[in-house]
């Protein structure tokens, strides 16, 4: 894992030399200043529901804490040609967004000249670097749903854009942003010790399984984890996948991914003072609180090396499926990723 931490130091380093130079991504938004106008949000991608939930939270008339002086202003709609239940959906999700007086435009490009901040929505991993880059390219800050890409490959490449144009990236799944998850986070058991998480875990064929879905589950098993996973194996039968981690500091972590029955978020935290329960989940709003605070600062709540670490997790568990559950090393899917970019 030596080059995730390493990748950490570097952006701490490039966030503390961007702030003390005044660069783009960390100046404030002259709306914030001297102007009554919203930062102008723009949307990529709309054949997930989270653009309509998110837009529905930053353009209320009577929005929460953290999300005034932002507005959804405009969109461009797009779904992947392969997956077809997104192809039923995009039309239905483009006349809600129209409902909220968010304009359709007719390409990336357009829609770029139209905003300030970019949130990439699509509900497909696999174009996430195509619809980002013209974005980055612009210097705009961007918002990049779950998975961030789907694969690790093209996660690295997504973040080197990111530093290379000066266009600071953000990407979580909701769930990490759960009451009981940020409870653990502030201490609520003490240290750690280990972890077990569940979410659904719905498979498509165009993606490695755990991207699509699993990455829910993932999320929050990372979330009270922390980083520093070193390696990977993966049960899979039918109905469900057990996929278990074992951390540098020799703690365990689990995921479980349901696939029939009832389909619910939660987990279970074991702590030096007291054992949680994860969930419920309660909607988006924390993770849109999440997104407007990024907006603002330019400052991601959630480590690039984080972020990257949770797609290797996902591709050493596809690996160890292939293997029939032989332990997979992160290290080993960082440095194939690395090989597949040169």
């Amino acid at each position: 894992m030596t080059q995730l931490y390493d990748r950490r130091k570097f952006l701490q380093a490039f966030s503390t030399a961007a702030a003390g130079a005044g660069l783009a991504a960390a100046l404030p938004f002259k709306a914030f200043a001297s102007s009554a106008d919203p930062v102008r949000i723009g949307i990529i991608g709309c054949d997930s529901s989270h653009a309509v939930a998110f837009a529905k939270s930053f353009n209320s008339p009577t929005p929460v804490a953290g999300l005034e002086g932002f507005k959804v202003m405009a969109a461009f709609a797009e779904a992947s040609p392969d997956i077809e239940n997104n192809l039923k959906r995009l039309p239905g999700f483009v006349e809600e967004l129209k409902k909220l007086g968010v304009e359709m435009t007719g390409s990336i490009d357009d829609l770029i000249t139209k905003v300030d901040v970019i949130m990439v929505e699509s509900n497909d991993g696999r174009p996430h670097l195509r619809q980002a880059l013209p974005a980055l390219k612009a210097g705009k800050k961007v918002f990049i749903d779950k998975p961030l890409a789907a694969s690790l490959a093209e996660g690295m490449a997504i973040f080197d854009a990111s530093r290379k144009y000066n266009a600071p990236v953000f990407s979580a799944s909701s769930l990490r942003y759960m009451e009981s998850a940020q409870a653990v986070v502030g201490g609520s058991v003490g240290k750690v010790l280990g972890a077990d998480t569940f979410s659904p875990c719905h498979l498509e064929k165009t993606h490695p399984d755990i991207f699509w879905y699993g990455i829910h589950g993932v999320e929050t098993l990372f979330t009270v984890m922390g980083p520093g996973c070193k390696s990977v194996t993966r049960t899979q039968t039918e109905n469900a996948e057990v996929i278990v981690g074992v951390w540098e500091d020799g703690r365990v972590g689990t995921f479980r991914g349901t696939r029939y029955g009832k389909a619910d978020y939660g987990g279970t935290v074991y702590g030096e003072k007291g054992v949680a329960t994860l969930g419920p989940f309660k909607g988006y709003v924390p993770l849109v609180v999440q997104i407007a605070e990024f907006f603002r600062t330019g400052k991601a709540p959630v480590q690039e090396s984080e972020t990257l670490e949770i797609l290797a997790f996902m591709e050493a568990a596809d690996e160890s499926k292939k293997k029939n559950g032989a332990s997979v090393t992160l290290e080993s899917m960082i440095s194939r990723a690395k090989k597949h970019r040169k």
